[in-house]
């Protein structure tokens, strides 16, 4: 997503800066980054973290910070704290902390009269055996997560059992709903809504990360992210899980107050780059054609496949879809991602944890009680 991002500034005639934890991203490869600054992990470094991000923005003169992923709350932070002199593109810290929090986030949407599934805050075991007995009608999973991981779906009553839930990490029990996932990725500044992608992930990265998506159009999954907008004067990038219901309904699931895969249904630069500068305009996407990252494709996508029985339709997915990293006069991202999938490989092995974890481990923000949250301002 930064790529793609970088992409998008550079080709509106922006000067593109990129700054993340790996040494060797393929974003840094691209023609549209004038350069790369490698920073500590604000999971484990944030006063670090925060020291270094605040020496370049005022080295190199940045007038606009772009967050693509979790590490939004820690800059989140640090914009609070201290005297920053560009413009973060996103919400205060308080709106994203609580937009994030999949308990609280079904709480903002019942405070603005949205239709939101039945959900129930469970910090200690007293809270488990309340909900015990409808643990087959209900979806389990951390108010703190990505991925999709942790997550039980239906489970057993003794499933439920082995969970530990607590104030500092609470979970949250959320009716079952059978239906068709909706995505949904959106600009907005001040509350009004600039640009729009809904999409389905037909292919994903174990339960959760899409790796191949094709776009969708609902009017109900618009008026709901239109009306969320609207209701928390929402500025910044945000995202949606939504669930299709059989008669036509959609509820909302979580919120990623932040970049998703829906940002690659753009293409034409000055306007995207316009709607998050000067908030004017009113943005649809530019392609109709499903997406997708071959490599993980075939990674991830051809073993359940394979699984399923189901060889055929993959390789029909496969020819059907363009690859997102392919864009014009710019190759060496594309060959760039073998280097990088070998960091991140290596990372997995050292700490003994899946491609998907490695991939977001210097990032990962757990709530303000993490473990390792330090004060920015020391």
């Amino acid at each position: 997503m930064a790529l793609h991002l970088a992409r998008l500034f550079h080709g509106a005639g922006w000067r593109v800066l990129l700054a993340d934890t790996p040494a060797k991203p393929i974003s840094a490869t691209s023609r549209a980054c004038d350069g790369y600054f490698r920073l500590p992990p604000p999971r484990f470094e944030p006063k670090r973290y925060a020291d270094v991000v605040e020496d370049l923005v005022k080295r190199e003169n940045v007038s606009l910070v772009v967050p693509t992923c979790e590490e939004i709350f820690y800059l989140a932070a640090l914009w609070r704290e201290r005297g920053m002199t560009a413009r973060l593109f996103a919400p205060d810290a308080d709106v994203l902390t609580r937009a994030h929090n999949k308990f609280d986030f079904i709480e903002i949407c019942k405070s603005l009269k949205l239709a939101a599934p039945h959900t129930v805050l469970l910090q200690n075991r007293a809270d488990l055996a309340s909900i015990r007995s409808m643990a087959s009608q209900m979806v389990f999973k951390p108010a703190w997560s990505r991925f999709a991981s942790r997550v039980l779906l239906q489970p057993k009553p003794e499933e439920v059992d082995a969970l530990a839930p607590t104030p500092q990490a609470p979970w949250l029990a959320q009716e079952f709903i059978a239906g068709q996932e909706i995505s949904a990725y959106a600009i907005a500044q001040n509350g009004r809504l600039q640009a729009l992608s809904l999409y389905s992930s037909i292919y994903r990265a174990g339960k959760g990360a899409g790796i191949y998506f094709k776009p969708v159009e609902n009017e109900a999954a618009k008026a709901f992210v239109t009306d969320f907008a609207a209701g928390t004067g929402w500025t910044g990038q945000l995202s949606f899980d939504l669930i299709l219901k059989t008669d036509g309904a959609v509820l909302p699931l979580e919120c990623n107050p932040r970049a998703t895969s829906g940002l690659h249904f753009f293409c034409d630069p000055k306007p995207f780059a316009q709607a998050i500068w000067t908030g004017e305009g009113s943005l649809k996407p530019d392609i109709s054609s499903p997406q997708t990252v071959r490599l993980a494709l075939w990674i991830y996508g051809l073993p359940d496949a394979l699984r399923r029985g189901d060889l055929r339709s993959f390789m029909h997915d496969l020819k059907s879809a363009e690859e997102l990293l392919d864009w014009p006069q710019d190759p060496e991202p594309k060959r760039a991602q073998w280097r990088a999938l070998g960091e991140i490989a290596a990372l997995a092995l050292r700490h003994r944890i899946s491609l998907q974890r490695a991939s977001t481990r210097d990032i990962e923000w757990d709530g303000p009680d993490q473990s390792s949250k330090e004060k920015l301002s020391g």
